[in-house]
């Protein structure tokens, strides 16, 4: 049976048929990647506080065959049709590409909407094939418009893509940051074990060695183990467990692009390094380089390593300010709706 969730927490075999103006997101991750959790829960939030008339359905990733049918049946001209942000637009992780493809070349005739990604395709024979798959899908739709939430992301989605490209933030960057009650204590280790990982487990134990003169120290990653399925219903619940573990530590070493973001929100200081195609270092100079309390870091030189937790730990939380990052998503969604919706 088809998850369909027409409300945050109320799934449906069927869609809905009435007269509102529908919202379709496809490519809701089931997964437990808990970065695109929240940018999925973001998403919604963005949408439902930034166009209340419109009616948002998400479409979990497993029932993107029976989705795009299902839709098909029922969407009208000023309907919107989205596919969840993240950073998984490339080669890396094929199944999701090829969703997005199907869903993009199938809804021309409606706005189209490829919410924040970063893009890698590898320069490698398969990468370049996949590439000119993912060409000849995207360029079918000319009401297709990407969001690229990093400069390295925007000027090559350009130079691959004919589609309207616009620069905003990931979309957790727009959830309202939080001020934590909580006690913090000790270090945490945000740490990836998938093919983007670079960071070699000699250095994260210098790192340790370091740190654990000062801290208590421990690892997690931002995938977890249980349960092993997400759904709407379940999702806020275990993002406001994670922002609640980042919240509860003085200091957070990662190279997980969500835990730099969640650190962000909780005004925890937290140390970025890179992974295999520097989506997170690009982010962080694009939108967060002026937060005192995060910095990304290409060190190997624990000396260096040493003053660079320093000024983060001894950083004063202040105000920031995202919002009007995403006025051109915005811009684009009212445009569109002021054009389906004249009467000529």
């Amino acid at each position: 049976m088809a998850d369909f969730f027409i409300e945050t927490k109320k799934a449906s075999s069927q869609l809905p048929q009435n007269d509102r103006p529908k919202m379709f997101m496809f490519g809701v991750p089931s997964y437990t990647n808990m970065g695109d959790q929240a940018v999925s829960l973001a998403s919604r939030i963005f949408f439902e506080k930034e166009f209340p008339d419109y009616q948002y359905i998400e479409i979990m990733d497993y029932d993107n065959d029976v989705g795009i049918k299902a839709v098909k049946k029922v969407i009208t001209k000023q309907d919107i049709v989205g596919y969840v942000g993240g950073g998984n637009m490339g080669n890396l992780y094929i199944d999701i590409e090829k969703d997005r493809r199907a869903v993009f070349s199938t809804f021309t005739d409606n706005l189209t909407i490829s919410f924040p990604q970063s893009i890698h395709f590898e320069k490698t024979a398969y990468g370049e094939d996949e590439k000119k798959l993912s060409q000849e899908a995207y360029n079918k739709n000319h009401n297709l418009v990407l969001l690229a939430r990093d400069a390295q992301s925007y000027r090559r989605m350009q130079k691959t893509f004919k589609n309207k490209v616009v620069l905003t933030p990931d979309m957790v960057l727009y959830l309202t940051p939080r001020i934590s009650d909580v006690k913090r204590s000790g270090a945490l280790f945000v740490l990836r074990h998938d093919g983007e990982k670079i960071l070699d487990e000699s250095f994260i134990e210098s790192l340790k060695t370091i740190l654990e003169k000062h801290y208590s120290l421990a690892r997690t990653d931002t995938v977890l183990e249980t349960p092993t399925k997400i759904t709407p219903k379940t999702r806020g619940k275990l993002l406001e467990e994670q922002l609640k573990k980042i919240a509860s530590k003085e200091l957070i070493i990662s190279d997980r692009f969500h835990a730099m973001v969640f650190s962000v929100l909780t005004q925890t200081p937290c140390l970025l390094f890179g992974n295999s195609y520097g989506k997170g270092k690009h982010a962080y100079f694009d939108w967060l380089e002026n937060i005192s309390w995060i910095k990304y870091s290409d060190e190997r030189d624990i000396t260096r390593i040493k003053m660079e937790l320093d000024s983060i730990t001894g950083a004063q939380v202040h105000n920031y300010d995202l919002h009007p990052n995403f006025r051109p998503l915005k811009r684009i969604i009212k445009s569109y709706i002021s054009e389906r919706t004249t009467v000529k």
